[in-house]
């Protein structure tokens, strides 16, 4: 977490943005916009949910940013999942406690080109904390598509193709002694076409 820097080859600094609290990967989209995930403060949700106070909840949002340093998007996926009636994967768990970070917002993967599955300009987000990718339309603010189940933890997303991408799985899981590997990392792969996961690489990992 830390302002959004931009330097020279020369380690020269050209511009900084300060407006979030940037995090993760950043990447860039097709027109060469920067998408990145950043903390929002203050918070963009109803603090009946929340409150008011820094540091009271995570509130993930997607951010893109011009070359010159500019926002020109961002949203709360907090918000998002409230808006496509996902809000019980925010306020219903555990038992009598407020989970502050329930997103873990750690990937936004622009698409460049569109298929029969996506349109270019959506965008693949990976949430950490909900072990979910999500297939994002901004234009329409839609969630096109879930997929959940078959990863603990994951971060990175790539497009391979018109109809798959890979997911990197950290597959950590939090237990009574902490949070562990079970048994190693794992890539894998959902093809949009069969609606079925395959591991990749997975003797060598």
């Amino acid at each position: 977490g830390s302002s959004l820097v931009k330097i020279d080859y020369c380690n020269n600094l050209v511009w900084q943005n300060q407006e979030d609290s940037f995090n993760h990967s950043a990447e860039l989209d097709a027109n060469e916009n920067i998408w990145n995930p950043v903390f929002q403060y203050p918070y963009s949700i109803d603090e009946k949910y929340i409150g008011d106070r820094h540091g009271d909840y995570k509130d993930y949002a997607l951010a893109k940013t011009s070359q010159d340093g500019k926002i020109l998007f961002q949203k709360s996926i907090s918000n998002l999942f409230i808006e496509n009636d996902m809000k019980y994967l925010l306020f219903s768990v555990g038992d009598e406690s407020f989970d502050v970070d329930p997103i873990g917002l750690n990937d936004v993967q622009p698409v460049f080109n569109d298929s029969d599955y996506w349109k270019k300009g959506d965008l693949f987000l990976s949430l950490r904390n909900q072990s979910m990718i999500i297939l994002y339309r901004p234009s329409s603010n839609e969630i096109l598509w879930t997929g959940t189940g078959h990863t603990y933890h994951q971060h990175d997303v790539n497009v391979l193709n018109d109809h798959q991408i890979s997911i990197f799985n950290n597959n950590s899981m939090d237990t009574i002694n902490g949070d562990s590997v079970q048994g190693h990392n794992e890539v894998l792969i959902y093809d949009f076409k069969t609606n079925e996961y395959s591991s990749y690489l997975k003797e060598s990992l």
